[in-house]
């Protein structure tokens, strides 16, 4: 077996991870009431305790009806009718958290894609700046070298999402 190398986790990687566990917590403080009851509720109903309980709850039911005290005989219509509502209300809340979800994703690409864009900059201004660097010091592959000259120059996000939009093929 290798000998592998277990170091320390970096402090700059630590304070990522520090950051966006306080973004997380934020965002967890910062649900209302309904909302922490719709996420216990569609989290409980994604259980196997909910199974067991529905599969307990389906087999006293059927031996109930089925025996000497018949309120709901074959075809069991009231159960039916029970099972239909509940089903109704648990995938509303199941809606629920997965629209929650779905819009702290998009908070998260928007973080994401703010972060990037940041990043494009700050490299493009460091290339900008090597360059200069190498004209003072007389280094001439920096004005020779292609790629080196045009990833140097401002990105147009706008014209690279716009060239995206047009060239991805639509979901059809």
């Amino acid at each position: 077996m290798e000998n592998q190398n277990h170091r320390a986790t970096p402090r700059s990687a630590q304070e990522n991870i520090n950051e966006v566990v306080r973004l997380e917590e934020s965002a967890l403080e910062h649900r209302t009431l309904s909302d922490k009851v719709s996420d216990a509720i569609a989290s409980f109903v994604g259980s196997m305790a909910f199974v067991l309980i529905h599969v307990a709850w389906f087999g006293f039911w059927v031996t109930v009806n089925a025996g000497w005290w018949r309120f709901d005989p074959y075809p069991f219509q009231l159960l039916c009718m029970l099972v239909s509502l509940e089903g109704v209300l648990l995938s509303t809340f199941v809606l629920i958290k997965q629209n929650r979800m779905s819009q702290r994703a998009d908070q998260r690409n928007h973080l994401g894609l703010q972060v990037n864009m940041l990043a494009e900059k700050e490299i493009t201004k460091v290339l900008q700046l090597q360059r200069l660097i190498c004209r003072r010091l007389e280094i001439e592959e920096a004005d020779s070298d292609h790629e080196v000259i045009e990833l140097s120059n401002v990105t147009a996000i706008g014209n690279l999402a716009r060239e995206l939009e047009q060239k991805i093929p639509a979901n059809k």
